[in-house]
């Protein structure tokens, strides 16, 4: 899933499209989450891909761990994996369409 496919989008004055803001759900902990440590050299990315079979997830992973700003993790971080996924993405679509 692309994440952008569901953001607004509108044309400037000059007639450049520019994106709305892409607002992003709340993710509260499931008995279906789980929790892992990295293996070295691990991305957001690849920890989606391995869990969720699509690396475009990997803001999930991020908003669910408060992680702004990186793509890499450390081996010494606890991440959490949630389980959840239709739901997050239908709650993300709502936010956004």
């Amino acid at each position: 899933m692309k994440r952008y496919n569901s953001t607004r989008q509108k044309l400037d004055k000059s007639g450049l499209r520019v994106y709305g803001t892409t607002y992003y759900p709340e993710i509260p902990l499931d008995d279906s989450d789980k929790f892992i440590r990295p293996i070295d050299g691990d991305r957001l990315d690849l920890i989606a891909n391995r869990y969720y079979g699509d690396s475009t997830l990997w803001w999930i992973i991020a908003k669910a761990n408060g992680l702004k700003g990186q793509t890499s993790v450390s081996t010494e971080d606890l991440l959490r994996i949630p389980g959840n996924v239709s739901q997050i993405i239908q709650n993300f679509i709502s936010l956004n369409g």
